[in-house]
C-alpha cells in the first residue's frame, strides 16, 4: 500500500509544475527550462499586461460590429455559469451590446442551474435562442463518448461550439463573444500568445476530440448529429463569423467576478462534486462526472486545477494545494450513480473502458497497479473504504 506524504501529490513518480500542481499528464501541457508550466507563465504575464490598451482594443472590435446596425451586435453563448453571466454584465451593462443569447442545453441543469440561466436573462433583458436534444440521444451519446474520449460530455463540448456558430449563420451576425481565456488555467495558450484564430474546428480541436460523424453507430444515426455539425466554410465566410474571447481583453477574475454576479444581480453558488469551490460548473449535475474521468485518465481533476488556480494568486502554498488536490480529485462523486443508470454501464464495465484509457497514455506512473495503489493508500489513510 502507497500512502501519500502530505504536501505531497498522489502520483510522486509524475513530474508536476515546480510552481503550481498541474502534472505532466495534463494535456498539451508545457513545462520551461525551470519547470514552470504555461498556465504558471501567463499569470505572470497577466500582471504585467497594459489592460487598458487591451480594453481599447476591445472597444473598437465592438464597435465595429455595432457599426453594422444588424438586428443583434454579438451572440453570447450562455449556459447560465458564472462566466457567461458575468460576460452579460460587461457586453450589456458596460458596452451596450444588442446581445443574443445563446444556450446549447446539455439537458443536465441543476435546480440552481435554472435558476442562475433564467436570473441572467431576466436581469441583463436579453433576447434568447435554446437548444435541447432529445433525453434519449444525450444518453446514448454520453454512453459513446466515455468509449470515444474517455469523458461523458460529448454532446455537450460538441453542441456549445455547434449550435451557436449554427445560429450566428442563421441570423447573420458575425461577431460571438465567449468568456474565459484557455490561458487561464489549460496552459494551451498564454496571455502573450492567446488564441485569437478562432475557426470552425476549434471546440473539437480543443474539447469534443471527435467530429460528429466518428459517433454514429448501430444506435446513433447520422441525421442525429445535425445539432452538432457546423456550418460550412462558405457559409461562415459569408456571415464572416470570428469569436473573440472576454479574457484576452479583461483582468479576468472568475472569482471575484462570481463574488461581484452574486452579490449584486443574485447568482447562485451550489456544492460542485469533485472541488472545494462552490460555483465552477454549478449548472451541470454531471461535473463531477467530467472531472472524475479526468482523474481516472490522467491523474488529476478538477481539485488539481482549481489548487493550481490558488497557488498561482497567492491564496494556498504548494503543499497546501497538494492536498486538497487529493482530496477532491480520489472522491467518487454521486452523481456517477445517474450517469451509469442512464447509460446503461456496469461499475466495472466504466472502470475497465477508463483503466484503458489511460493505458493508452502510457504515463509510467499511471500503471494500473500504481494508479490503484496510491488511491487505494490515500484512502485508507483517511480513514475510508
Amino acid at each position: 500500500m502507497i500512502t501519500s506524504t502530505y504536501g505531497q501529490p498522489l502520483f510522486p513518480e509524475l513530474n508536476y509544475c515546480n510552481r503550481c500542481c498541474m502534472p505532466e499528464s495534463n494535456e498539451g501541457v508545457v513545462f520551461d527550462e525551470m519547470g514552470i508550466c504555461q498556465a504558471c507563465q501567463s499569470s505572470e504575464h497577466k500582471i504585467r499586461i497594459d489592460w487598458t490598451e487591451r480594453q481599447t482594443e476591445l472597444v473598437k472590435i465592438l464597435d465595429q460590429y455595432k457599426k453594422l446596425n444588424n438586428e443583434y451586435d454579438c451572440i453570447i453563448p450562455i449556459s447560465g455559469g458564472k462566466d457567461s453571466a458575468f460576460q452579460l454584465h460587461v457586453l450589456t451593462k458596460i458596452y451596450g451590446m444588442r446581445a443574443l443569447a445563446v444556450t446549447f442545453s446539455h439537458t443536465w441543469f441543476t435546480e440552481t442551474g435554472k435558476y442562475n440561466l433564467q436570473n441572467c436573462l431576466d436581469k441583463f433583458e436579453v433576447d434568447h435562442i435554446m437548444f435541447s436534444p432529445s433525453t434519449a440521444l444525450v444518453n446514448k451519446l454520453a454512453r459513446q463518448s466515455l468509449y470515444k474520449i474517455g469523458d461523458a460530455c460529448w454532446h455537450c463540448h460538441s453542441g456549445v461550439g455547434a449550435f451557436p456558430m449554427q445560429i450566428a449563420v442563421k441570423y447573420n451576425i458575425p461577431l460571438m463573444i465567449w468568456g474565459e481565456s484557455i490561458a487561464e488555467t489549460s496552459g494551451r495558450a498564454t496571455h502573450r500568445n492567446p488564441v485569437r484564430k478562432f475557426d470552425r474546428d476549434y471546440f473539437t480541436k480543443v474539447s469534443a476530440k471527435r467530429y460528429p460523424d466518428e459517433m454514429v453507430n448501430e444506435e446513433i444515426s447520422a441525421r442525429e448529429m445535425a445539432p452538432f455539425r457546423m456550418p460550412s466554410v462558405e457559409d461562415i465566410e459569408k456571415v464572416g463569423v470570428v469569436g473573440i474571447h472576454l479574457g484576452d481583453f479583461i483582468f479576468w477574475d472568475d472569482e471575484r467576478q462570481m463574488e461581484f454576479m452574486r452579490d449584486v444581480y443574485g447568482w447562485r453558488e451550489d456544492k460542485v462534486e469533485g472541488t472545494y469551490k462552490n460555483y465552477k460548473s454549478v449548472e451541470c449535475r454531471m461535473a463531477g462526472v467530467h472531472d472524475h474521468t479526468k482523474f481516472l485518465k490522467r491523474g488529476f481533476g478538477r481539485g488539481t486545477d482549481h489548487a493550481s488556480v490558488d497557488v498561482r494568486a497567492g491564496l494556498l502554498t504548494r503543499e497546501e494545494a497538494f492536498e486538497l488536490a487529493k482530496k477532491s480529485d480520489t472522491e467518487r462523486p454521486p452523481a456517477l450513480d445517474w450517469y451509469l443508470q442512464i447509460t446503461g454501464f456496469s461499475q466495472q464495465e466504466f472502470d475497465e473502458v477508463m483503466a484503458q484509457h489511460r493505458r493508452n497514455l502510457n504515463i509510467t506512473a499511471l500503471t494500473d497497479e500504481k494508479f490503484s495503489a496510491a488511491v487505494e493508500g490515500f484512502r485508507k489513510a483517511k480513514g475510508e473504504k
